[in-house]
């Protein structure tokens, strides 16, 4: 009798923890300058279709090299599919349309702020936060790298340095879920403009169930073979292992959270986390405390030059609380931090959308990978050493004391509370 093989009905969407699948390829990419000729090289090499999700894709340089890729491919026959959020977006999307929309590309863009009042509706605060990209659903891009040059910052111009950020190139049974996940979210905005017309369509269609199982099918995401579920062991998976995980408001709750408080909690050597935003929950500090007190060496980069203060002041209040459980601090100064990645010893990596903080974690539409691989960590290893060399580290504790500290801690929790509570975050933080 032959055994059932447990990945076989396995869907990765339906765990509440991350699934890994193995023979996959991971380049890693460090900034923009090294992905966007990247993406331009696949999507025109497409023969059959190119989903694109992004949070911001502004019309600079970089952009519009995009867009020429993205144009060239419809051009050719191929099945072009772009959405962005409608808030990150918000400036460029009229002229993304005007790109787009005449040589057959299918934009779409998610909960678009179009006047004040937009602010009011249900979930507006929950914004598309991931940047994927899939071609012809061979070649995945996925990370924390909007499509905008390294040197433009919105809200301060130019600058001579790029900013640090990374993304990976992924190929093999990991870019499934990432096409499904990119399907979903462009799906999903486009029903979000134009729910009307397809609810006609399914009315009026011959065989209306047919059609909306079709439909459904657009929406849903799908799981990828080979993939390791509950009880097959990591180690029967041939390298390189990866599993996609998303942050949404369905199912997937506090996958990214979870999988990062578990690699901490494994971590038995050293753990190097990079994040701009940086403003973790109690179970989230719990694990870095408990590391560096067990002796794991923890070093965290957080933003040295400041884009938004607020942000740099709730990673500050949590400073002295972890300086003193022996948790390294580093401030990032050769140029704007947004890269979102962490190693935990030398096989466990991450790389993604996802900040640290409220919005990410509870609020937000997130994606990370999760590499299980000692090569692409030592890679990774030996970028974060260039990163860690380029920052300040921070040794003494804040300048406030007593019921200043506090109140000002105080503060930044009570905001934190107040926006968690106005985004219809229920869970805990």
């Amino acid at each position: 009798m032959t055994q059932r093989d447990p990945a076989a009905s396995l869907d990765w969407y339906r765990h509440p923890r991350p699934v890994f699948c193995g023979g996959n390829e991971v380049v890693l990419l460090r900034g923009g300058d090294a992905l966007f000729p990247e993406m331009v090289d696949a999507i025109s090499s497409a023969a059959h279709e190119v989903w694109l999700a992004t949070y911001i894709f502004e019309l600079d340089a970089a952009g519009e090299a995009i867009v020429e890729a993205l144009v060239a491919a419809a051009a050719r026959g191929v099945r072009v599919r772009v959405v962005v959020d409608g808030f990150g977006s918000a400036g460029t999307i009229a002229a993304l349309r005007e790109a787009m929309l005449p040589h057959g590309i299918a934009f779409a863009a998610f909960r678009p702020v179009n006047s004040w009042w937009s602010w009011l509706q249900p979930g507006q605060l929950r914004r598309l936060h991931q940047k994927l990209c899939v071609v012809d659903g061979d070649s995945a891009f996925v990370g924390g790298i909007n499509v905008i040059d390294d040197r433009h910052d919105l809200h301060h111009g130019w600058t001579d340095a790029p900013r640090l950020d990374y993304a990976v190139r992924l190929r093999g049974p990991a870019v499934a879920p990432v096409e499904h996940t990119a399907r979903a979210m462009w799906t999903r905005a486009w029903f979000g403009h134009d729910w009307r017309d397809e609810v006609r369509d399914i009315v009026n269609h011959q065989r209306p169930l047919t059609r909306m199982r079709r439909l459904l099918r657009r929406v849903r995401i799908a799981q990828p073979r080979d993939a390791a579920g509950p009880g097959v062991p990591l180690a029967a998976l041939i390298p390189v292992r990866v599993a996609f995980v998303v942050r949404d408001n369905l199912r997937q709750r506090r996958t990214i959270e979870r999988a990062y408080v578990e690699a901490l909690q494994s971590a038995q050597h050293e753990i190097d986390l990079v994040c701009p935003y940086f403003y973790p929950g109690r179970a989230f500090r719990r694990a870095l405390r408990r590391a560096a007190q067990r002796g794991v060496k923890v070093r965290l980069l957080l933003q040295g030059r400041v884009d938004y203060r607020f942000a740099a002041l709730a990673a500050s209040v949590l400073y002295d609380e972890l300086l003193g459980r022996g948790v390294r601090i580093f401030e990032y100064q050769a140029a704007f931090l947004h890269a979102k990645v962490a190693r935990v010893d030398r096989d466990w990596a991450t790389i993604g959308s996802s900040n640290i903080d409220p919005l990410s974690l509870l609020v937000n539409l997130e994606a990370n990978v999760v590499v299980r691989d000692r090569g692409f960590v030592a890679t990774l290893a030996h970028e974060l050493e260039r990163d860690f060399a380029g920052a300040r580290e921070v040794t003494v504790p804040q300048p406030l004391a007593g019921w200043r500290k506090w109140l000002r801690r105080g503060f930044v929790a009570w905001v934190a509370g107040v926006y968690l509570r106005v985004a219809g975050a229920a869970a805990r933080y």
